[in-house]
């Protein structure tokens, strides 16, 4: 019975980051769609738009810019209240 746990459980996870991926996707389609209705395109104007908005890439997760931000700071080799400063202004930054 135990052994049966094992696969069940992985195959849950799976299903889950699929309908994550898939969330994530559809959401991205809703906000394109209203960006190019508000802006009133249509036609050709509107499918360039759209594959444009569907290509780019999503904005940077609060993990991906600490990494980034503390790299930066690592690198100008920055220190103490100096390096506090960077460090805040960086990780507002969109």
């Amino acid at each position: 019975m135990k052994m049966l746990r094992v696969p069940v459980l992985l195959v849950s996870l799976l299903m889950c980051a699929q309908s994550y991926a898939a969330t994530a996707q559809q959401n991205k389609m809703t906000t394109c769609n209203a960006d190019a209705s508000a802006q009133s395109l249509k036609g050709d104007e509107r499918k360039t738009f759209m594959s444009t908005c569907l290509k780019a890439s999503p904005p940077q997760t609060q993990q991906q810019k600490m990494t980034s931000c503390n790299a930066t700071a690592t690198t100008e080799a920055l220190k103490g209240d100096a390096r506090k400063v960077f460090m805040s202004d960086c990780l507002k930054k969109k």
